[in-house]
């Protein structure tokens, strides 16, 4: 369910508060575990995918079908995975900075106004 307007603006205000009290704490709750876990998630399914066209192409040489099939189930699973991991993957550009992120958030702020 997302946050409505209200909520969202209180959350910023906690995020940009606790940036000017402890900025340290603050930038090491960015979510770095996060991030760790889905990059190693994505390239654990690169590997899967890998080891996906091997078992394919052994099926192919040994002539057996089944393993060929096993080989691009392997493979369809792991892209999928991959796929969804980098999508969920947080990017650096929307981790929370201090201070208002445009103007207009400075003018409902308070702070910053002409």
């Amino acid at each position: 369910m997302p946050l409505s307007e209200h909520e969202q603006r209180m959350l910023e205000q906690m995020e940009r508060a606790l940036y000017a009290e402890d900025p340290k704490f603050a930038t090491a709750l960015e979510g770095s575990g996060l991030r760790t876990y889905t990059r190693r998630r994505v390239y654990q399914a690169v590997a899967g995918f890998l080891v996906g066209i091997a078992l394919l192409m052994a099926g192919m040489v040994a002539q057996q079908v089944w393993l060929s099939v096993v080989g691009f189930l392997v493979m369809l699973g792991c892209a999928v995975l991959a796929v969804t991991g980098w999508r969920k993957a947080p990017s650096r550009a929307s981790s929370p900075r201090p201070g208002p992120q445009h103007p207009m958030d400075a003018d409902r702020d308070g702070r910053n106004a002409p």
